[in-house]
């Protein structure tokens, strides 16, 4: 039994609970006891990761572990983010789905080994990847959250003021920093991509070249038109959800297929 997957995923369950229960509190601060699941969460997700993705023959990279990795980012980065911007809404969903993935990685193992210490400028594209999807799957949480604040005070939907959440400027404010972010980080990683990878545009691979290069225009037009032409509300969240999206089936739709359905 894989002893660190069953208390990170059992911790993120509980801090997810806790963070539901306190949507309808009036406190806006994080309470002391859900501050110490996440960190005994968090720690133990961090244990696993080194101990599943640092091997003995190289760092295994099978998608489920990388999957993993984001969570834990996604995870720590929402954490944060609440001290901020009250992502309640959004933690149960992201706990929820990193206590999942252990489920998925203990019963669906792989191995994808490879060697970045022999290529740190491979390792480098990689952070940058991670950290722009990690970054962008934030803003596209925090676009559904937009979204459904705007769908309850357009159709005076109640009790939205009992249930503990941002105004909306200050969430669709963030939305466009987390989006501006990842736009820079996803762009460090076309670059990286361009200059390091001579099998970028190979065969089996030029997809996730295009796809997110589609998504980096997408996310561009965005910027764009937010700033410039002063776009909001449902057209920025469709736009986001479509820009990231792309971006999933661009990191994992073809190692999904390849290492969990054919494998």
């Amino acid at each position: 039994m894989d002893y660190l997957a069953l208390i990170s995923g059992i911790f993120y369950v509980v801090a997810a609970m806790v963070a539901s229960n306190q949507l309808l509190s009036s406190r806006k601060t994080l309470s002391n006891s859900f501050v110490s699941f996440i960190v005994v969460a968090l720690t133990t997700h961090t244990f696993w990761l080194y101990q599943h993705l640092f091997t003995v023959n190289g760092q295994d990279l099978q998608i489920l572990n990388v999957v993993s990795l984001v969570t834990f980012i996604i995870s720590l980065l929402s954490t944060l983010a609440s001290k901020r911007l009250n992502t309640g809404v959004l933690l149960p969903i992201v706990y929820g789905f990193s206590a999942l993935n252990f489920v998925a990685a203990s019963y669906l193992p792989s191995h994808f080994v490879t060697h970045l210490e022999t290529h740190p400028q491979v390792g480098a594209h990689i952070i940058f990847a991670l950290l722009a999807y990690s970054i962008l799957s934030i803003a596209s949480l925090l676009a559904l959250q937009l979204a459904y604040l705007d769908y309850r005070l357009k159709n005076h939907k109640l009790p939205l003021t009992k249930i503990n959440m941002p105004p909306m400027m200050t969430l669709e404010k963030s939305l466009f920093q987390f989006i501006f972010i990842g736009f820079i980080l996803l762009s460090c990683t076309l670059l990286t991509g361009f200059i390091f990878l001579e099998d970028m545009f190979a065969q089996g691979k030029a997809h996730k070249a295009i796809l997110s290069l589609i998504a980096w225009v997408i996310y561009g037009v965005l910027l764009w038109g937010h700033f410039r032409q002063g776009w909001r509300g449902r057209l920025t969240v469709y736009i986001t959800i479509v820009g990231s999206s792309l971006l999933t089936l661009a990191y994992f739709g073809s190692r999904f297929v390849r290492e969990i359905i054919l494998s």
